[in-house]
């Protein structure tokens, strides 16, 4: 099936535009907190439940990049299949099964959040999707590369790093209990978020064992959300937890 076809440089310059805006919204996360999770506002218009909106929020990556890829299957090699399979496993865990881990009943998110990232990912899943499917040429040499074997060893390991600071947050409270309460188990002791750092280390190392633009840019994009949330996440424990362990940072142990 034919897409509409960009060349390589107009592809780079939407990119390039789209870094530029991650920057921008850095900027701007800095000074405002995102009004989801433990920052939920109602002053943020119609609101719909916690559990939907991570749903919406997080399928539009997976489908527009499967889209793209399914229609361009003559591209496709086995390293590329690795490649997409990586950042799959990740979105088909966080769409999927994460939202039905959650304790979130009663809990809503603004729609204007979810809205938004239905907008990232949208870009997100185009960026990638037609990488794969007009661009990508990885040779089978690819998988003895050390670009390939250090990304792939640190996407695992930011991964685990992920799912496992989820799931200590997930079970830190009964399933009836509503209080929030200090986490300090495995890197909680350092960090008031590894499971931010770790998805930070996850996407580190699919843009090192991809190598390539659209992988950089969603780790970019990926930071720019991520550091202004562990900062704000950060400064609410500290308000609200007198007693707040001082030597924690908020996301890169013993710097940030």
């Amino acid at each position: 099936m034919n897409h509409l076809t960009l060349s390589y440089s107009t592809y780079q310059h939407i990119l390039f535009s789209w870094i530029a805006l991650a920057i921008i919204v850095f900027l701007v996360l800095l000074k405002i907190t995102a009004p989801y999770g433990r920052h939920s506002t109602t002053k943020w218009g119609p609101r719909i439940s916690n559990r939907l909106g991570w749903i919406l929020m997080e399928a539009p990556v997976l489908l527009v990049l499967l889209y793209f890829v399914f229609t361009s299957l003559e591209k496709q090699t086995i390293v590329s299949w690795i490649m997409i399979g990586l950042f799959c496993l990740h979105y088909i865990n966080r769409t999927f099964i994460f939202p039905f881990r959650l304790r979130t009943k009663g809990k809503s998110m603004p729609f204007l959040i979810v809205g938004s990232a239905i907008f990232f990912n949208l870009m997100n899943g185009f960026s990638l999707g037609y990488y794969f499917s007009h661009f990508a040429d990885y040779a089978l040499l690819w998988l003895t590369d050390p670009r390939f074997i250090i990304g792939i060893a640190l996407f695992f390991v930011g991964m685990a790093i992920n799912w496992k600071a989820d799931g200590d947050l997930i079970h830190l409270r009964k399933p009836d209990e509503t209080h929030y309460v200090i986490p300090r188990t495995r890197l909680f002791k350092y960090i008031s978020c590894p499971n931010l750092y770790g998805e930070l280390i996850e996407w580190l190392g699919f843009a090192i064992l991809c190598w390539n633009l659209p992988a950089l840019t969603f780790f970019l994009w990926t930071a720019a959300n991520l550091i202004p949330r562990a900062l704000s996440h950060h400064q609410w424990y500290k308000e609200k937890f007198p007693d707040y362990p001082k030597e924690r940072k908020a996301i890169i142990p013993f710097m940030i």
